[in-house]
């Protein structure tokens, strides 16, 4: 039971789109090679974009009423959460939204919150077409995390990890720490294009990874509209789970996941040792400001 079960949230801040919605435009996936391209690519991604091409049309943002309504009378409180794998990522989102709320004007931003929307089987965004094979991403076009519940079966089958509830979760702060990032212009000044163990890709998720465990430390003091905690007290089983899944989408270990040694000049994402460790500073300072990647709030950050 990780979600206070007396919590409870909004309906409408997260969209919820049934299966295929707002097909269109170019399809990131499909075909083996492709996939494994994909999982070491884009897993806990930042956008599509370096895989999308120029054909890349700009969808529409699609809604399905009777799919939002059904999701916004079935997630309410904590107890929903704790039941339903796309309840759980919604009260991410919500408990995420109260942290940096407070958090994020100390470092310099002025806030938006991000657009959530899950979805099953695929899905149009303004970073391209969407699928559960993609795994989790943010589109820093549109300001927008986009999750697939399946991509936690992917995770647990194919890697051994993210079957904890406190896995999920994480999965949505490293994406919410995308979005953090974006509000203080990382992506204008960040060179995407190499890629490395010292390239500002590998930065940026790491950095990503770092402020995810930063909302973990203060995970359980956020609070719903009445004052309600989010979350019960965060056991060290459930922050194994959390650090696990970080380890499960290291670039050395999807690489080696698919009969590859690992090759460090290839990184994207960084590798397991180094997610975890950055989660694990995160967590430990507590501080947005050891996660620094680049020098623009002050901090120390080694990454």
């Amino acid at each position: 039971m990780v979600f206070n079960r007396r919590a409870r949230i909004e309906t409408g801040r997260v969209q919820r789109r049934g299966r295929g919605a707002g097909a269109g435009g170019m399809v990131v996936g499909g075909g083996a090679g492709t996939l494994i391209l994909l999982l070491i690519a884009l897993f806990f991604g930042v956008d599509l974009t370096g895989l999308s091409g120029s054909n890349l049309s700009v969808p529409s943002v699609y809604e399905d009423p009777e799919v939002q309504a059904e999701f916004d009378q079935r997630c309410v409180t904590g107890e929903d959460a704790n039941r339903y794998d796309d309840c759980r990522l919604a009260f991410a989102v919500a408990a995420l939204d109260s942290y940096w709320e407070s958090a994020a004007p100390a470092l310099g931003i002025d806030f938006n919150h991000p657009g959530a929307v899950i979805f099953d089987g695929s899905t149009s965004t303004q970073c391209g077409q969407g699928s559960s094979e993609t795994g989790p991403f943010y589109c820093p076009v549109d300001e927008t995390m986009y999750f697939d519940p399946t991509f936690f079966e992917v995770l647990s089958s194919r890697f051994g990890a993210g079957e904890g509830p406190l896995a999920q979760i994480y999965v949505v702060a490293h994406e919410y720490g995308h979005h953090i990032q974006n509000e203080m212009g990382l992506f204008e000044i960040a060179d995407r294009s190499r890629t490395g163990p010292d390239s500002d890709i590998v930065k940026l998720e790491l950095a990503a990874d770092c402020l995810a465990g930063v909302w973990l430390h203060h995970a359980t003091r956020t609070v719903d509209d009445s004052g309600t905690p989010f979350l019960n007290p965060i056991s060290e089983e459930q922050i194994h789970d959390a650090l696990e899944a970080a380890a499960a989408v290291g670039d050395d270990n999807i690489q080696r996941s698919i009969g590859q040694n690992p090759d460090p000049h290839t990184f994207t994402h960084g590798s397991s040792e180094q997610r975890v460790n950055a989660v694990v500073t995160g967590i430990n300072q507590g501080d947005a400001r050891v996660c620094d990647a680049f020098g623009l709030i002050g901090g120390e950050s080694s990454f």
